[in-house]
């Protein structure tokens, strides 16, 4: 992605610190970072060290006790009221009593768009994730990776602009999570959507991504950010390529220096 394109999420010397019973704990400093429109970014490094903290904050979750941070040129908060992400948690989330068709419909009922266009949106996306023919089936009939896609058209019912995704290939098997990565990538390419991925896997992060963010041990910080020279079509075979060795190795260079510097 050129730096030509317009910056959709931009922070700087962002800090969140929260109050605890045993005193203040500083779960993001002095973050700087910008995400254009169209960029795939990962973020990874060691539990607890902000990554979905960070996501959190886009999207209005969590509020920043210190810098700046703005979506679209937004508050998180306007963007929120704005609709202007949707977000994909780590466990699939949905209610075993709805169809798929229903879950993903959910959203849009809640924002108020007529039964016709629930219809369309619902049909359209479940196509995106490969999942057509199965909006009459209730969650318990899939597969956990199914039950992940289900997860990801709901976010995508509503069109916005952004996805927010924290983990959520991470209780899947290696050979379900590879698939998904590659629909993943594929859903990206036909959507154009910026995307803002958690990840704890160094092949996955760099597999998907633009733009790579590794972060260090709480405190949270950036410890390298790293522009993607893959290109944007990704078999899973380039994973057995030099530039993505190499860039394997600088994450993982990334994170060692973090804990260091800790």
């Amino acid at each position: 992605m050129t730096t030509t394109a317009p910056p959709v999420i931009e922070a700087k010397g962002l800090n969140l610190v929260f109050q605890t019973a045993d005193g203040p704990v500083h779960a993001l400093k002095d973050v700087d970072l910008t995400i254009r429109k169209g960029d795939f970014v990962s973020f990874i490094g060691p539990s607890g060290c902000g990554k979905t903290t960070f996501l959190r904050c886009v999207a209005a979750l969590e509020t920043a006790t210190g810098g700046t941070l703005t979506v679209n040129g937004m508050t998180p908060d306007e963007a929120r009221r704005k609709r202007a992400y949707g977000y994909v948690f780590q466990a699939a989330g949905l209610y075993p009593w709805r169809t798929i068709a229903g879950n993903i419909r959910l959203p849009l009922e809640i924002m108020g768009f007529d039964r016709a266009e629930q219809n369309r949106r619902v049909e359209r996306v479940l196509d995106l994730v490969e999942l057509s023919g199965f909006g009459k089936k209730y969650p318990w009939q899939l597969s956990g990776g199914m039950q992940q896609r289900a997860s990801i058209a709901r976010a995508l019912a509503f069109d916005a602009d952004i996805l927010l995704m924290d983990e959520p290939f991470g209780a899947l098997d290696e050979i379900v999570r590879d698939r998904l990565n590659e629909e993943v990538l594929k859903l990206w390419a036909a959507t154009g959507k910026t995307v803002g991925f958690v990840t704890h896997s160094i092949p996955e992060a760099v597999y998907l991504s633009t733009k790579i963010v590794v972060m260090s041990p709480r405190p949270g910080r950036i410890t390298d950010v790293i522009d993607s020279p893959l290109p944007r079509e990704r078999p899973l075979d380039i994973r057995d390529s030099r530039e993505f060795i190499e860039i394997a190795h600088r994450v993982r260079e990334g994170l060692r220096a973090g804990h260091v510097d800790d």
